[in-house]
């Protein structure tokens, strides 16, 4: 008897024989998993026999591509591999999370993604999902039971299926069953099939953090719908990202996706570039239909909206009003079918009480707003980010992939990027094009010192009567404040960004009375 059968027998006086029979049910099995030579017979144990053990109608194995920030179904019972954004669904919460999470009526948990059923013709009540961890703690993958037959998934049957989860680690890892196993991963060159976009999907937009997080989830949510939207941020936070996202993932994927720059539109080629002109209303004039026509049927992409002016403003939400454009020198209105996605970097609403942007359009437009956090807001990104940006561009250039070192993915975190992430793909593309070596370092970085400094307007005002640790309080409530916000309300994540340990922020917050 070894020592994990002795540990059985040890706690069969404290437990029934039904209990002991489950126990010696998944040691038996946890060893045969271990024998499993080939990936056939591992998805037939799991799929078979862990499903009975647990008493669930299905139960599945997911693996984890942190860099593309996806799943994929490496064992299910469909024998289908199946992709899609990490950042959806339980399972995926699972991932990021490092945490189980058993749900009693899935269709009511705000995490569940209801597409996967969709696509399988499948109804999920009830669903159990744990974390499967590498030797040195990393998530890998995620282990799923779904459908308890007979009330819910109990704690015990979450112990079980971490204990599965734990020696299937070890097989993914290292076994030759985990060469067999990546051999089918689609490949970063694929795009996910239906409904995971057609060309342009919500893994394009790169990050883990909350408020990406919820970007994600909000294109997920209107999915079905056309409302239009308003996208306002600052430049380089990936207004056309988004745009294209919500355009694939809604039911006119099929129909044009048309980008305008508004900013780059003099006032004389407003109505020409937007609706159109008629053959001979000038000398040499050729016939050309507008972007609204060009969009029919699809999404037009109004970029810098907040640059037009009144006149165009007004124009634009006839149009919209009336669906309808009148060509240049036309004579009969032609209808159109359009869904505006409109971005500005400016704040439409300071422009509005200044009277420069039309209230009547901007409540027309932000149906739903979405908002991109600027890079210095999300630091937690910036190393998924900057890794994403040196694979696509040591890609592109076709050189042996660089190593961004701990001491410069350090100073990119801290550094204020005021051209967000446009400025940093711009930045690898240099390292990539300069650095000889294989490992980048932070004596390669062009960073102003400058630019991560608080400005003026975030300093809090420091009273002259204050003592230095009155003044070092004040200074210290604003950072923890503007941390909190930052990481919408998650004091784990707030305590990470300011470099502190979760003891030492809450106890930091209990003595500045922020609790």
């Amino acid at each position: 008897m070894d020592s994990t059968d002795r540990e059985v027998a040890d706690g069969v006086s404290s437990r029934t024989p039904e209990h002991v029979d489950r126990l010696r049910a998944v040691l038996n099995l946890c060893r045969r998993m271990g024998v499993c030579t080939d990936l056939a017979a591992l998805q037939a144990l799991i799929t078979r026999e862990a499903k009975e053990l647990l008493q669930a109608d299905r139960v599945s194995v997911f693996l984890f591509d942190r860099d593309k920030c996806e799943l994929w179904s490496a064992i299910s019972q469909e024998g289908k591999i199946m992709r899609f954004d990490a950042r959806l669904g339980i399972a995926g919460a699972v991932a990021m999370s490092g945490h189980t999470i058993n749900v009693g009526d899935a269709y009511q948990h705000p995490l569940f993604y209801k597409e996967v059923d969709i696509q399988t013709d499948y109804r999920t009540r009830t669903l159990l999902a744990v974390p499967i961890h590498s030797l040195d703690g990393a998530v890998i993958g995620v282990g799923e039971a779904t459908n308890k037959l007979g009330g819910r998934f109990t704690e015990e049957d979450g112990e079980i299926l971490s204990t599965l989860a734990a020696h299937l680690s070890d097989l993914i890892e290292h076994s030759p069953i985990s060469a067999e196993m990546r051999a089918q991963y689609p490949g970063a060159a694929a795009e996910p099939s239906a409904p995971w976009g057609d060309g342009f999907a919500t893994q394009k937009i790169v990050g883990m953090s909350h408020r990406i997080q919820s970007i994600i989830r909000l294109i997920d949510q209107i999915r079905p719908s056309s409302v239009d939207v308003l996208i306002q941020g600052e430049s380089g936070t990936g207004k056309e990202l988004i745009a294209k996202a919500l355009h694939f993932n809604s039911p006119r994927a099929k129909h044009p996706f048309v980008p305008l720059n508004c900013a780059a539109l003099p006032d004389n080629l407003v109505e020409t570039e937007l609706f159109g002109i008629e053959k001979g209303v000038a000398t040499g004039v050729d016939r050309r239909i507008g972007k609204f026509e060009s969009a029919h049927g699809g999404t037009l992409f109004l970029d810098e909206i907040g640059d037009l002016s009144l006149a165009a403003q007004a124009k634009i939400l006839r149009v919209l009003q009336e669906h309808t454009v009148d060509r240049i020198g036309g004579r009969a209105q032609v209808p159109v079918d359009v869904r505006i996605v409109a971005a500005t970097n400016r704040n439409l609403e300071s422009a509005m009480r200044e009277k420069q942007f039309r209230e009547d359009l901007y409540y027309r437009l932000s149906v739903v707003r979405i908002q991109p956090p600027p890079l210095r807001e999300i630091p937690e990104d910036i190393a998924v980010l900057a890794n994403h940006f040196l694979h696509k561009h040591c890609s592109a250039n076709q050189v042996p992939l660089k190593q961004l070192n701990e001491a410069a993915l350090a100073a990119m975190a801290q550094y204020g990027w005021p051209g967000n992430m446009r400025q940093l793909e711009n930045e690898i593309r240099r390292l990539v094009a300069s650095v000889r070596s294989d490992s980048i370092g932070v004596e390669h970085l062009l960073l102003e010192r400058t630019s991560s400094q608080p400005s003026k307007a975030a300093t809090p005002a420091i009273k002259s009567s204050q003592t230095l640790a009155e003044a070092v309080d004040t200074l210290e409530r604003m950072l923890i404040a503007q941390a909190i916000d930052n990481c919408s309300g998650n004091k784990a994540g707030a305590a990470r960004q300011l470099g502190l340990s979760r003891p030492g922020f809450m106890k930091k917050l209990r003595r500045l009375g922020m609790e």
